[in-house]
């Protein structure tokens, strides 16, 4: 599963580079290919309406519980979020499964808790460890989602609150896609690293199976019917 880019929808730049690094490179992985190929100080796109909902959201947690809540950033890129994150007051772990992404988060922020986590293994914490979860745009690069949603329900306590962004595919982009072939086509590259593709409505349906509840799934950016994300936050089911 692909953990690595917390910086969002940049396979257009890193897929043709990340496959040249491959090619001259055969023994690095792929995550680390990918980060290799960024630049680095990148920006991640719809950084200021991702940040706002995350920090809000986690501000709320922090009033509720009356002490900084525990947030694991899944997918932690280069650590733009977590730091973020640490700023408003909340106590960060941030995760990724590129050697590279980890290496530039500590690099950037000193003070910062980033890890190397494996791709294919439980996530290195005791169950209920975390009060919040953040996956900003990394859903929809996992393989094996309903794993990996339970790995995320696992770590959160009861009662924790599931934060995530991810694209949106509202009407008005599906019809785009489907009206204009070179838009399908660049859009559903073979070679992309987006493998899930999400609507409001089954992003909602999906994490309401796995229990969460107090459910909000929207769109942010963009036009109506055109969305460019989906902001989702859910509470898991108190046990």
């Amino acid at each position: 599963m692909l953990f690595a880019l917390g910086i969002a929808r940049f396979a257009d730049i890193a897929g043709a580079l990340a496959r040249s690094v491959v090619a001259m490179a055969p023994s690095s992985s792929y995550h680390d290919a990918v980060w290799e190929a960024l630049p680095q100080g990148l920006v991640p796109e719809r950084a200021a309406l991702r940040k706002r909902f995350l920090v809000e959201r986690v501000r709320r947690e922090h009033a509720r519980l009356g002490r900084p809540p525990r947030v694991l950033d899944v997918g932690c890129g280069d650590g733009w979020f977590a730091a973020a994150l640490a700023a408003a007051g909340a106590e960060p772990v941030a995760v990724d499964v590129a050697a590279e992404a980890v290496r530039r988060a500590c690099a950037a922020h000193p003070d910062l808790d980033a890890r190397l986590v494996a791709a294919d293994a439980e996530l290195p914490f005791a169950d209920a460890d975390f009060d919040v979860v953040w996956a900003g745009e990394t859903i929809e690069h996992v393989a094996d989602t309903a794993a990996w949603l339970s790995e995320l329900r696992r770590v959160l306590r009861s009662g924790g609150v599931l934060l995530l962004s991810t694209p949106d595919h509202g009407p008005l982009t599906r019809l785009r896609l489907a009206l204009w072939p070179p838009a399908f086509e660049a859009h559903f590259d073979p070679r992309s690293d987006h493998l899930r593709f999400y609507t409001r409505r089954s992003l909602y349906n999906l994490l309401a199976d796995f229990g969460y509840e107090e459910l909000e799934v929207f769109g942010a950016g963009g036009v109506p019917g055109a969305r460019r994300a989906l902001l989702a936050a859910g509470r898991r089911s108190r046990f």
